[in-house]
């Protein structure tokens, strides 16, 4: 499980488990609780790339960031450690 610290959006961390290059579990501490859990239901089983490619550069109120994006960011810094 890695802990990711997020920035400029309402949740505070996002937990995400992987299991190889696919995502197992995603979990977001604060933020929107429906959204938030939803997100998370449909990246569950989907390839980490695919899910960068669908949530990275999505805006959430004109911040340049959201919680999906936030989540893609995450991915994305996993992938480089895990490289």
């Amino acid at each position: 499980m890695t802990v990711f610290n997020t920035k400029g959006v309402c949740s505070r961390s996002i937990e995400i488990e992987l299991d190889g290059d696919t995502i197992k579990s995603v979990k977001f501490n604060g933020g929107c609780n429906g959204n938030t859990q939803g997100v998370a239901a449909l990246v569950k089983g989907m390839k980490v790339d695919e899910a960068i490619s669908r949530l990275k550069g999505i805006d959430c109120g004109g911040r340049g960031t959201s919680c999906p994006d936030q989540l893609a960011k995450a991915l994305e810094q996993m992938k480089t450690q895990n490289a």
